[in-house]
C-alpha cells in the first residue's frame, strides 16, 4: 500500500542562502541543493511556492516530459503569478505546447538551420571585425556595451528587419525586462508598452514595404489567402521572442565567456594556439557559466514523480540548468573549466521540443566573437579585479552588469583609472 506523503512547506530559496543563487557565484548554492535532494518545495522570485529541480537526470528528463507544459492553463488559480504581458507578446512559444507550439516552430525553424546559420556567418565576422575596429586604438573598453551587447543585437535585428536607429532602445527595454527593478513596477510596465507599440508599428511598416528579412517572410504567412497558420497575436509575439532571446542568451553567453578565459589563462592560452577548439569550447562555455540559469516554468498537468518526489497538478516546476550543468554525476570535475571537455551533453539550452531554437546562431555567433577577440588583442586582462565584477540580479539571466577589459598596457603604461 502506498503511503501519501504531505506536501512540505516551502523552504527560502535556496534554503541554505537566501542570495546565494543571485551571487557572483551561485554553484556553491546549486551544490547544498543538490546534496540535500533532487527536487525542493521552496519560495519562488514571486514570492509563491515552486518546487526546484536540482540533479541532471531529473532536469533532462523533466524538459522533455509532456506532462510539464508551458500553457499557464494548466496552473492552478493562485499558484502562479507571472509577469503579465499583453496579448500580442504574450501568445509565444513559451507559452506553448503542441499542437500550437509545433506549429509556429514549424514555421520560422527554416531561419535557424545549420545551412542558413553559416551563410550568415560572413556577415557576422565582419560586424565582429568592425565593433573591434572602433574599440582597439582605445586600450580599454567596457565589453558589454561595446562588442558582447552590439553583436547579437546587430545579427539578430539585421535577420528580422529591424531599423539600426531602433537597435539601443530595443536593448534597454531588454535590459528592464530582464532584472526589473521591484521599487519601480511602471519601468517594465512601460517597456512592455514601448515594446509593443515598436512591433506593432514595424509590422505595419513591412506589411507596406516587405524586404528579404524574416519579418517580412513571417508577415506574407500570417496574410496568405488560405489563413490560419500565423494569428495576428502569435505573430506579433514571435517576432517578439525572436528579437528578445536572440539577443539576450547570446550578449550573457559571449560575457560570461569572456570572463571565464580572463580568470582562467591556461585555457585562455589553449584556445588562442588552437581555434580549432572554438566550436567545442563554446559548449564548455554553455555548461560551465550559461546565460540562462532555470528553465522557462513549467506546470504539471497531472500529479507527477519527480526524482521520487511527488509534485501534485497545477504546480510550478522549476528547472535548474545551471545545478545539473555542474551535476557531479554527469560531469568529472563539473566546477573545472575544461575547453577540451568531452562527452559534453549539457542542458543550458534545453532539451526536448522546447530546445532552444536560436542555438545554432547563438553558438556561432559566440565562436565568431571569442575567435576575433582573442586574435585581435592578445595581451587582453580584465580591467578591474575579477571579485569587484557584479551580476544581473536575475534569475531569469546570468549576465555581467559590465566587462572592463584592457589590452596594449606595456606600451600604453598603466590606465590612470579604471573603466
Amino acid at each position: 500500500m502506498t503511503t501519501t506523503q504531505p506536501t512540505p512547506a516551502p523552504a527560502p530559496l535556496p534554503t541554505t542562502d537566501p542570495v546565494a543563487l543571485l551571487s557572483a557565484d551561485p554553484y556553491a548554492g546549486y551544490a547544498a541543493l543538490r546534496s540535500a535532494g533532487p527536487v525542493h518545495r521552496v519560495t519562488g522570485p514571486d514570492g509563491l511556492p515552486v518546487w526546484l529541480v536540482t540533479r541532471y537526470p531529473d532536469v533532462r528528463r523533466a524538459l522533455a516530459d509532456p506532462r510539464l507544459a508551458l500553457d499557464k492553463r494548466h496552473a492552478t488559480p493562485g499558484n502562479y503569478r507571472g509577469f503579465a504581458l499583453p496579448p500580442a507578446l504574450d501568445a509565444n512559444l513559451l507559452n506553448m505546447d503542441p499542437p500550437d507550439h509545433t506549429r509556429i516552430r514549424r514555421l520560422v525553424s527554416r531561419a535557424f538551420t545549420p545551412a542558413r546559420i553559416g551563410a550568415l556567418r560572413p556577415a557576422v565576422e565582419r560586424t565582429a571585425e568592425d565593433l573591434l575596429d572602433a574599440i582597439a586604438p582605445l586600450g580599454r573598453a567596457e565589453l558589454i556595451a561595446a562588442y558582447a551587447a552590439p553583436l547579437p543585437i546587430t545579427v539578430i535585428c539585421d535577420l528580422l528587419g529591424v531599423p539600426a536607429d531602433h537597435r539601443h532602445d530595443f536593448r534597454a527595454w531588454t535590459d528592464t525586462l530582464v532584472a526589473p527593478d521591484p521599487t519601480r513596477p511602471q519601468d517594465a510596465k512601460a517597456a512592455v508598452g514601448a515594446m509593443l507599440a515598436f512591433f506593432t508599428g514595424l509590422i505595419a511598416r513591412k506589411r507596406n514595404e516587405p524586404g528579404d528579412d524574416l519579418l517580412s517572410a513571417l508577415i506574407a504567412v500570417r496574410d496568405d489567402e488560405t489563413g490560419g497558420a500565423l494569428g495576428e497575436d502569435e505573430l506579433t509575439s514571435l517576432a517578439f521572442l525572436i528579437l528578445f532571446a536572440g539577443y539576450e542568451n547570446t550578449v550573457h553567453l559571449i560575457g560570461n565567456a569572456v570572463l571565464a578565459l580572463l580568470t582562467h589563462p591556461e585555457q585562455s592560452a589553449a584556445l588562442r594556439q588552437d581555434p580549432s577548439l572554438a566550436a567545442g569550447a563554446v559548449e564548455e562555455f554553455a555548461r560551465y557559466d550559461g546565460p540562462a540559469p532555470l528553465a522557462i516554468r513549467r506546470f504539471t498537468t497531472e500529479d507527477l514523480a519527480i526524482g521520487g518526489v511527488t509534485v501534485p497538478a497545477g504546480e510550478t516546476v522549476l528547472l535548474a540548468l545551471a545545478s545539473a550543468n555542474r551535476d557531479p554525476g554527469q560531469f568529472p570535475e563539473p566546477d573545472r573549466l575544461d575547453l577540451a571537455r568531452s562527452e559534453n551533453q549539457h542542458l543550458a539550452l534545453g532539451h526536448g521540443i522546447h530546445y532552444c531554437l536560436g542555438a545554432p546562431l547563438a553558438r556561432m555567433e559566440t565562436e565568431v566573437a571569442l575567435t576575433a577577440l582573442l586574435r585581435r588583442f592578445p595581451d587582453l586582462t580584465l580591467g578591474r579585479p575579477a571579485d569587484e565584477l557584479r551580476h544581473r540580479p536575475s534569475l531569469r539571466a546570468r549576465g555581467l552588469l559590465a566587462l572592463p577589459v584592457q589590452w596594449g598596457a606595456t606600451e600604453r603604461g598603466e590606465p590612470e583609472d579604471r573603466c
